[in-house]
């Protein structure tokens, strides 16, 4: 009787003991959740304010015609802000719990056909669709990327949270007036320009620093030094000899008017 007793118990034992590991087994796993200053690839994880995430696409004009890419896109909120908007949007994140929690608050969000989300080193990525680029890394990071960005078609915009691209000067400048993370830098990829262009005027010989143009505008003899020299993307602007020069560049050619005494003609370059 007490060996059936006893066999008993162990058969209890073990049928309760497979009872809990099977319950253990079928307990749904807890979602994750990211906490504020997690390790990453490059960075800790910091969200930018949805302020600051409003403003940036604000000044990059963001539209249902762009295709938007954020670098390091974290818990997906500005790639969902960007498609809310209409626009395609794409966040490249190279930690794979990130990239679900991503596709699930673009679930909830309801913008999942415009919201896409890789797991990715943001390196060795392809922008070359892009035409707005969000940041929000460390300058030393920018600078790895800017590169890479200024190859980037002319007119494309970046902008980025806190941090700058060194001497590459922002097109424009925004604080929020907060206390931290509050200031947003615009840059507008430029075309090349630099070398020599044969025009009807003369020979112009342009040097470039990113958006800025310097250079000279040669009438025979006579070279008239360039000023105010700007570039908008594709759009290029300057004075030279008294007259006000302002253009379009398509690859080897720069097409547009020249505004002298009040009067406004025609201009062509060939590079």
């Amino acid at each position: 009787m007490s060996v059936w007793r006893s066999t008993s118990q162990c058969l209890s034992i073990l049928i309760f003991s497979a009872i809990a590991v099977c319950a253990v087994a079928q307990a749904p796993k807890a979602e994750f959740t990211p906490e504020v200053g997690q390790s990453g690839k490059d960075v800790v994880w910091v969200p930018s304010p949805q302020e600051l995430v409003d403003k940036m696409l604000d000044m990059a004009r963001v539209t249902s015609k762009d295709y938007v890419i954020d670098l390091g896109s974290g818990d997906g909120r500005t790639v969902i802000t960007a498609a809310q908007r209409g626009a395609r949007a794409l966040g490249i994140e190279f930690n794979p719990e990130m990239v679900a929690l991503s596709k699930r608050n673009a679930a909830k969000a309801g913008v999942s056909d415009k919201a896409s989300f890789v797991e990715a080193d943001i390196f060795r990525s392809d922008l070359s669709q892009a035409t707005v680029i969000t940041l929000f890394l460390l300058t030393e990071l920018n600078l790895k990327l800017r590169p890479t960005i200024l190859t980037l078609k002319p007119g494309t915009r970046v902008v980025s949270n806190t941090f700058r691209m060194g001497d590459w000067r922002p097109d424009q400048t925004v604080e929020l007036g907060c206390n931290t993370y509050c200031t947003a830098y615009l840059w507008i990829v430029p075309a090349r320009v630099e070398g020599r262009w044969q025009t009807a005027q003369g020979e112009l010989t342009l040097k470039q620093e990113f958006q800025k143009v310097s250079g000279t505008l040669k009438y025979g003899n006579v070279a008239a030094p360039i000023s105010k020299g700007n570039m908008r993307g594709d759009q290029i602007s300057f004075v030279a000899a008294g007259a006000e020069y302002r253009g379009r560049v398509n690859g080897d050619t720069i097409e547009g008017t020249v505004n002298s005494a009040g009067k406004s003609v025609g201009w062509k370059a060939t590079h």
